[in-house]
């Protein structure tokens, strides 16, 4: 395994730890502290991992941690922006270092071949006034391994690609830095653009389980604000807050 040091932006600072708890909690331990915009923390390995909505995530050595802390002059509601800058800097990524087929799947997972290969975590604090005081971004890449024990679950080296953590680390970071920057100067349009070039066909059948139920539709858009548009039985649903899963088209149940 190489050891050497990724190349990042000249406004990133960098942490490198070799194991911790969570990068995330480390991360917003720091922004509670008054961490910089940019700081950055990476582990090679977490020994308690999280995931969406308070899950475990797996988190052995040769796979990519990192929690990245912004600090945008924003308001609150619009941090969730921030999932799909990091998704599309990561899909960007992985096009350039790979010949792996990355798609994404709203809100915040990288699919390779229909199975998950990354995912990404936000977390935020509001200041005295309402407004966006800092925002920490985990994500997680499945490089080396990914858990056998989980379905449509892959990495990219099941996927056939091979890349060291600190190349995609300093890619995925100045793609990063350069699409977070023109975000908050530009707003959420070029964005949504890129997220939906790099999102799974429109028309992808799914299912999608809501905090209080569950609708099956088909793919159809995100609004301008990030939120999914699914075509439904009932006609085009808007939805904020929920968890997707693909389903198999009639063509692949077939085969």
């Amino acid at each position: 395994m190489t050891t050497s040091q990724p190349i990042v932006p000249d406004n990133c600072h960098l942490i490198s730890l070799d194991s911790v708890d969570s990068t995330n909690e480390k991360a917003k331990t720091l922004a509670q502290s008054g961490a910089d915009d940019g700081t950055v923390v990476w582990a090679r390995e977490q020994v308690a991992g999280k995931g969406r909505h308070g899950r475990t995530w797996n988190s052995p050595r040769g796979n990519l941690y990192l929690s990245i802390i912004q600090r945008p002059n924003c308001k609150l509601a619009d941090a969730p922006q921030m999932g799909f800058v990091t998704g599309v800097a990561l899909a960007d990524a992985l096009r350039w270092t790979t010949d792996v087929p990355a798609a994404l799947k709203w809100p915040n997972d990288l699919m390779i071949d229909g199975k998950k290969a990354s995912g990404i975590l936000l977390e935020s604090a509001a200041d005295a006034k309402g407004r966006l005081d800092w925002l920490v971004i985990g994500v997680g890449v499945n490089v080396e391994s990914f858990p056998s024990d989980l379905p449509d679950v892959t990495s990219l080296r099941e996927a056939g690609a091979t890349i060291s953590l600190e190349g995609l680390l300093s890619v995925f970071l100045e793609r990063l830095f350069w699409y977070a920057d023109e975000w908050r100067h530009s707003g959420f349009r070029a964005t949504r653009e890129r997220w939906l070039s790099f999102a799974l066909p429109a028309g992808t059948d799914m299912r999608v389980r809501l905090p209080d139920g569950e609708v099956f539709g088909r793919f159809a858009s995100i609004d301008k604000r990030g939120s999914l548009l699914l075509d439904t039985d009932r006609g085009k649903q808007r939805i904020d807050v929920g968890d997707v899963f693909p389903l198999p088209s009639a063509n692949q149940e077939a085969n």
